[in-house]
């Protein structure tokens, strides 16, 4: 598997820096965080959510959050809207632009 972030590139960090990501979980190599390469991380996503794996929580150097990038009254507002914009989609039969399932 190919990750993003993983000890190579953890490795060009200084040894001192915290790795945020709040991107996808799945983009970190685990096992590189483990390593101790770097001084620790602040993980927003994690690789199997909702499931936290017990590796990350036994990490002393990681801290852990309940997806909260995007918390913000922007960012829900457009949810909320997008929901709004798909409905009239969907009761017309048509394919909703931003369909989950």
């Amino acid at each position: 598997m190919c990750t993003l972030i993983n000890a190579e590139r953890l490795s060009c960090m200084k040894p001192t820096a915290f790795l945020i990501n709040s991107a996808r979980g799945d983009i970190v190599d685990k096992a590189a965080l483990e390593a101790g390469i770097i001084a620790g991380a602040g993980l927003d996503v994690f690789e199997r959510e909702p499931a936290v794996t017990a590796a990350l929580t036994a990490m002393k150097n990681v801290c852990l959050l309940p997806h909260f990038g995007s918390a913000t009254v922007e960012t829900r507002i457009a949810m909320g809207m997008t929901v709004v914009e798909n409905l009239p989609a969907f009761f017309e039969g048509r394919e909703p632009s931003n369909r989950v399932a």
